[in-house]
């Protein structure tokens, strides 16, 4: 079992929907960012199919974990059932329009005794810190964002923008929607969290020891940035100043990073301002 010691989801923008979310059940925690190519319009309830995924799977997998024993399968199943309600609305022209579905980044773990299994889609990061004060970090994000900030620099030195406007200029939609057409093309799912269940062959799994006291962290890339991105802390300092503090004092420095020393993206290129900032810390 887990015990939540902290928790915090915010939205990149006050004024647009948080398409991350965080949750736990019994031995079970994960942490999801969703997204959708900009301007695509929603088709499932609310202002945004990306919100719509994370919060369907975070329903799915509160119902579904206690009794699973896989996280593989225990993901295939979620997205059988997602790619069925989305069919159910969504019009005929977008069942197969992989351009215009929602995709995620996720972290499933599942402890199992004294071992941890955790199941990676994408940029999405646990941090383990265990009894003796060795931290560990599993899942794809650091070398995920150098080739985004990397991308993100080249796009806006080409299109003379700022993270405030890129995500609406023609080349980084020319690019976007390029990268997503040959991934369409291809035929190979992408390994990240959508309307694909076959999908689930590519997550990435890792087991490591999880004795009891360990302290578990699962964030969204907008929260690990403090490490990876904005390099203020590194991963043990980060889970130190999680305990000792807590989860909102390090979103707030994530903020003032974006809003105040860095809104221009200079010292940090990247497509968003802000990101949607979400973590959950827990003990095993």
């Amino acid at each position: 079992m887990f015990t939540i010691l902290d928790r915090i989801s915010w939205p990149g923008h006050p004024d647009k929907p948080n398409e991350d979310i965080c949750g736990v059940s019994g031995d079970w925690a994960w942490v999801i960012d969703t997204s959708i190519f900009p301007g695509t319009a929603p088709v499932m309830p609310g202002k945004s199919d990306a919100a719509w995924l994370a919060k369907f799977t975070d329903e799915r997998l509160s119902n579904l974990a206690p009794h699973a024993q896989d996280g593989a399968t225990l993901l295939r199943h979620v997205m059988e059932e997602a790619r069925t309600a989305y069919r159910a609305v969504a019009p005929v022209e977008r069942h197969e329009d992989f351009v215009t579905w929602p995709l995620g980044a996720m972290t499933l773990v599942r402890r199992r005794g004294h071992v941890l299994d955790a199941w990676t889609f994408g940029d999405t990061t646990a941090y383990l810190r265990q009894p003796d004060g060795a931290v560990q970090v599993l899942g794809d994000a650091p070398g995920l964002r150098d080739f985004e900030s990397a991308k993100a620099a080249e796009l806006m030195r080409q299109a003379g923008s700022r993270p405030t406007a890129i995500l609406d200029e023609p080349v980084f939609l020319a690019w976007l929607g390029e990268r997503r057409e040959r991934q369409r093309k291809s035929g190979i799912p992408a390994a990240l969290l959508s309307f694909n269940p076959d999908a689930a062959d590519r997550l990435r799994h890792e087991s490591v020891p999880c004795e009891d006291g360990t302290v578990i962290l699962l964030a969204s890339d907008g929260f690990s940035a403090l490490v990876d991105l904005y390099r203020v802390v590194d991963a043990a300092g980060l889970m130190e100043a999680a305990l000792t503090s807590g989860l909102e004092p390090l979103a707030r420095l994530a903020r003032e990073i974006e809003t105040e020393r860095d809104p221009d993206g200079r010292l940090h290129p990247r497509f968003k301002v802000s990101d949607d900032t979400t973590a959950i810390l827990l003990r095993a």
